[in-house]
Order: structure tokens, then sequence, then C-alpha cells
């Protein structure tokens, strides 16, 4: 029986340092051979999807945390912040100092200052996910800098660095028709808060992806590393955590795989007699 197969990019594709595993190339690729569907399913917009993952060969993708579906090169859902939303984001925090970037399909957008002001904080995430990223632009290297019209319609996310915890919790009253979080790094570390479309999840994107695909529940299986992951891990029949993720998703897991890299995607595609 054929499975529709979910798998989360950063910490679970590939290492923190971005590394993409050989073995895991070829996993997925014996799979979709042996007609398995793979789509990533991921934090990261399109525009953040460089070429040496779609290399590999997938189906597809969810992006935007779940606001983004594409299959076959066809976009089935695009849940977009409105425009009155994106300027009042970006009046707010022009208005609290708050640097940010724009996440869009289209590209990241930086803020005036962003990457002068980004780069301790950019410093201390990459050195809590065991990297060693010394500029923001080696860490985004295809982010755009300079953009004189930061007000947009077609933003998935807007993520900005937090000088305060308290940041955080004002943007949650500030903007209580959206979807407001924190990431950071190891033990949720808040480093940077995120403002995105309200009820979207990785979990609710995937039953959309199969109701167009006509597939059912019980073939899925999924895997990540992190908080944001466990919606599709329950959702899906089969969850799979990597050795490397944090605890709580590692607790809630069907299974736990190795870490990504000790081969955790090869050796679950075994397992699972996927390859």
């Amino acid at each position: 029986m054929s499975k529709v197969i979910f798998i989360d990019v950063d910490g679970t594709l590939v290492t923190y340092e971005n590394v993409l595993p050989k073995s895991a190339v070829e996993a997925i690729r014996t799979a979709r051979k042996n007609g398995h569907k793979v789509y990533i399913c991921t934090g990261r917009s399109r525009a953040e999807v460089y070429e040496e993952i779609w290399d590999i060969g997938l189906d597809g993708m969810i992006g935007g945390n779940g606001s983004y579906v594409e299959s076959d090169g066809k976009v089935i859902m695009h849940q977009v912040i409105s425009l009155e939303d994106a300027k009042h984001i970006v009046d707010w925090l022009h208005g609290r100092k708050l640097e940010f970037y724009l996440e869009s399909n289209a590209g990241l957008f930086a803020s005036e200052n962003f990457e002068t002001r980004g780069q301790s904080t950019i410093q201390g995430y990459s050195a809590r996910k065991g990297r060693n990223m010394k500029t923001v632009r080696e860490c985004f290297p295809e982010m755009i800098f300079g953009e004189k019209n930061l007000y947009r319609d077609d933003l998935n996310k807007v993520s900005f660095i937090l000088e305060s915890y308290q940041d955080y919790l004002d943007a949650v009253k500030e903007f209580p028709n959206l979807k407001v979080g924190t990431w950071g790094g190891a033990g949720e570390t808040a480093l940077f808060g995120d403002v995105g479309v309200e009820n979207i999840t990785k979990a609710h994107a995937i039953d959309v992806l199969l109701k167009y695909l006509g597939a059912d529940k019980k073939d899925t299986i999924a895997f990540g590393d992190a908080k944001v992951d466990i919606p599709m891990l329950e959702y899906c029949e089969i969850g799979v955590a990597v050795a490397s993720g944090g605890d709580e998703i590692k607790a809630m897991a069907d299974m736990v795989t190795d870490a990504v890299e000790d081969d955790g995607i090869y050796n679950a595609f075994k397992k699972l007699n996927l390859i």
C-alpha cells in the first residue's frame, strides 16, 4: 500500500548546520520509486526551499507551518495575511523599534536595521542549534535587504526579534485575530516572535492535501523534531520523531529514529518498509 509521507525540514531532513545527509536523499528517491509520495512540511516559505532540497525529488510541499500547500507544481491552498493586517504588523513593529523580516513565497524581506540588529540574535540562535552562523546573510543567503515598501499582500508570516518576552505577550494582545508564536532554539528559547494566519497548522494543511489527493489518513507518516510538528504527528497514522529533537515530541511519537546526521530518515524508512 502506497503511503503519503510528510517530512519537516530544519532539524529533521537537514541538520541545523543545513547539511542534507546523502542517506536521506537516497531514502526519499527510493521511496518515491516504490510508489510512495513524499512532501516536505516546514515552517519555511517557498522562497526558503532552495534547489538542493527540490533536487532530491519531491511531490510537493507544505510551507509557512501550514499556510501553503503545493502538489506536483500546483498550488492547492495559500492563506496569506491580509494587506490591512500586514500594515498593522509593520507599523506596530516600527513603533516599538523591533526589527523583523517578512516571509512570503516571493522572498524574505528584511526591515531597515535587521541585518545589524539581528547579528547577535542569529549567533545566539545558531549556537543553540549547534551551528556557527556569524552573520544574518550567512543564515539567510537569499534575504532581500533595502526593500522600500514593506506593506505586502502576500505574507505567510512575519518574524521579529524579541527585545524581551514582553514583546511577545504584547503582540498576542495586539493581534487577537492572528496566530502569534515564538521560536529560537533549544528548550523553546524565545529569541523571535512570529505573526501568521490564524488557525493554521501543519495538520490542517495535510488534511487539505489528502482531500485533494483522494488519499486516506491511515496511509500517512509524519517526521518531525519540534513542538510545532506535534499536530502533524498526532494527525498522521504514524508519527516519527528524530532523536535529536525535543523531549516533548519524542514522548508523544509512535517511533523515535536516529538523529538527522546518524541517518535517521533512512533508518526509519527501512523500518517502515518504505524502501
